[in-house]
């Protein structure tokens, strides 16, 4: 009885192991992984473009405002 239970106890460890062991590698390999977002919202176009000298701020401010109102 008693070997039975160290056997099962050896078994549940080594399980453990492996599981811990996929778990790193997966998190390894997705972080190497860059995942470019679905599609970005109107303010963060607009945001990016501002930032990159695509467009004045003037131009920026206004489009801003346009995206502030209901309509």
């Amino acid at each position: 009885m008693f070997r039975i239970l160290v056997l099962l106890v050896v078994i549940a460890v080594i399980v453990v192991v492996i599981l811990g062991v996929t778990r790193r590698v997966r998190a390894a390999v997705a972080g190497g992984v860059k995942h470019e977002p679905v599609a970005d919202s109107p303010r963060e176009i607009l945001k990016r473009r501002y930032a990159a000298g695509e467009i004045d701020e003037d131009e920026y401010l206004r489009r801003m405002s346009g995206l502030s109102q209901d309509w």
